[in-house]
């Protein structure tokens, strides 16, 4: 575990220090499942200082029901792996075909949920994607449910049947922790990811709560609580031994929020690299106060950072992982998830072969960002204009092309540049995905949080 005391400092030092081709993912065929892929695991720095390696991978894995394969996949290839809270029989087989990696249980902080499987016949199920179940609420605290300001309790808009609770009363803090911590330690799990540490309601509902005066009095109502909640759980878990690592949302908005929000195990950005396409086309990941933060975390390696990056095209996926090896350090990992996190995710990226970063990252005149690896060399144009880079000479792209120098590079575009391979290749590694045809158990429905 972590401690808690001196990390956020010690991130706002580091802070203070910062002054300055197209690939797919397929679906592993058995022996593919079971290479030795082992991967290390965090612990607090007591000796050397971990290796800033290429990005890890990780998988959220929140989706249908991991099948055989796809757990021997993740077993072989996944640092950590995030699962619902019923995928217990999963968790324990991961733990056998690797005990190094960390499995996370998916835990809801703001909603409770009544729709099939959550509830079945007037019961809470045993296992639940939140916190607190929603029939047991319901009789006996039916005041933690949030309401607006004619009384009404708030539906989320897009996920039927997810309520929306009061996150700022402590009751309901301590009542949550209480619940998790006695699941997380009975059934095994190193820790939680927890869902939905937002700073906005407005994407799930224009709802103004009740007490509070307007949209941006509810917002600071939900962010304050949040701030008190997350030092509540976090303190919790960390008496257990177990890791907290939340998904906080829009970052980039309120400065210090990732720091303060990482400070127990780390944090999760869910649209990381992400384009803004409704704006100036530059790259959000880069605004504001966050890259700052993100990078002072990346350079302490002591806790994870968990980026995802929804790869619907290979420009994002280029992005994405290039983003991600600009923070490389222990703990950095990358997931180009599809939107619905069904199948594991992997990259031909993540074959590349960077190896270990022998600089930080370097920000160019020309604002575009370069960083350099033993075996290979990324550039990110975070702007929304082309640019000039002269990359290092000797390397090939990812299908082992020679490039120009130097060559033009488009705004919100990436590069990802390596020594040529010597010898034969192999095919690329193709994950498991579950058939079409199969129906999975109802899962919780991730809320990928939008992007203001």
């Amino acid at each position: 575990m972590l401690p808690k005391e001196s990390l956020t400092g010690r991130a706002l030092v580091a802070l203070l220090v910062f002054t300055t081709t197209a690939c797919t993912f397929l679906p592993v065929d058995e022996k593919a499942a079971q290479d030795s892929l082992a991967p290390p695991e965090p612990s607090v720095v007591t000796g050397p200082q971990p290796k800033p390696l290429a990005p890890c991978a990780w998988w959220y894995g929140i989706g249908a029901r991991p099948t055989s394969l796809q757990l021997k996949f993740a077993a072989a290839h996944y640092n950590l792996v995030v699962l619902n809270s019923w995928e217990t029989a999963a968790l324990r087989r991961l733990r056998q075909l690797n005990p190094k990696v960390k499995v996370l249980v998916y835990k809801d902080f703001s909603s409770t949920r009544n729709y099939p499987g959550t509830v079945d016949g007037g019961v809470d199920a045993k296992y639940l994607p939140t916190g607190l179940g929603y029939v047991a609420t319901e009789k006996a605290h039916p005041e933690w449910f949030a309401v607006d300001t004619a009384d009404q309790r708030i539906e989320w808009a897009g996920y039927e049947k997810h309520w929306q609770m009061t996150v700022w009363t402590e009751a309901y803090q301590r009542a949550w922790t209480t619940a998790v911590v006695e699941e997380v330690v009975r059934e095994g799990w190193d820790g939680v990811l927890a869902d939905n540490d937002f700073s906005s309601l407005r994407f799930y509902s224009p709802a103004v709560l009740k007490g509070t005066a307007d949209v941006e009095a509810t917002d600071r109502l939900l962010r304050d609580g949040f701030d008190s909640f997350l030092g509540i759980a976090g303190d919790e878990l960390q008496k257990a031994g177990k890791m907290l690592i939340p998904n906080v949302s829009e970052s980039h908005l309120r400065p210090g929020r990732w720091t303060a929000h990482s400070r127990y195990d780390g944090a999760m950005e869910e649209n990381f690299g992400l384009r803004d396409d409704g704006g100036n086309g530059e790259l959000l990941t880069f605004r504001g106060n966050e890259w700052k933060e993100l990078r002072a975390q990346a350079a302490l390696g002591e806790s994870w950072l968990l980026l995802v990056t929804h790869t619907r095209s290979p420009r994002e996926e280029r992005v994405g992982y290039a983003t991600a090896a600009l923070l490389a350090g222990p703990y950095t990992c990358w997931n180009g998830a599809t939107p619905d996190y069904r199948n594991p995710a992997w990259s031909q990226y993540q074959e590349a072969g960077l190896g270990e970063a022998v600089e930080t990252a370097n920000r160019l005149p020309n604002g575009l960002w370069t960083r350099q690896f033993s075996s290979g060399w990324v550039v990110v144009n975070p702007t929304s204009k082309p640019a000039q880079v002269t990359p290092p000479g000797g390397l090939v792209d990812i299908n082992g092309v020679a490039v120009s120098a130097p060559f033009e590079l488009p705004g919100a575009d990436a590069k990802v540049l390596v020594k040529p391979k010597v010898g034969p290749t192999t095919s690329p590694v193709k994950p498991p995905t579950v058939p079409t045809t199969t129906t999975p158990p109802v899962p919780p429905k991730p809320a990928e949080t939008p992007v203001s």
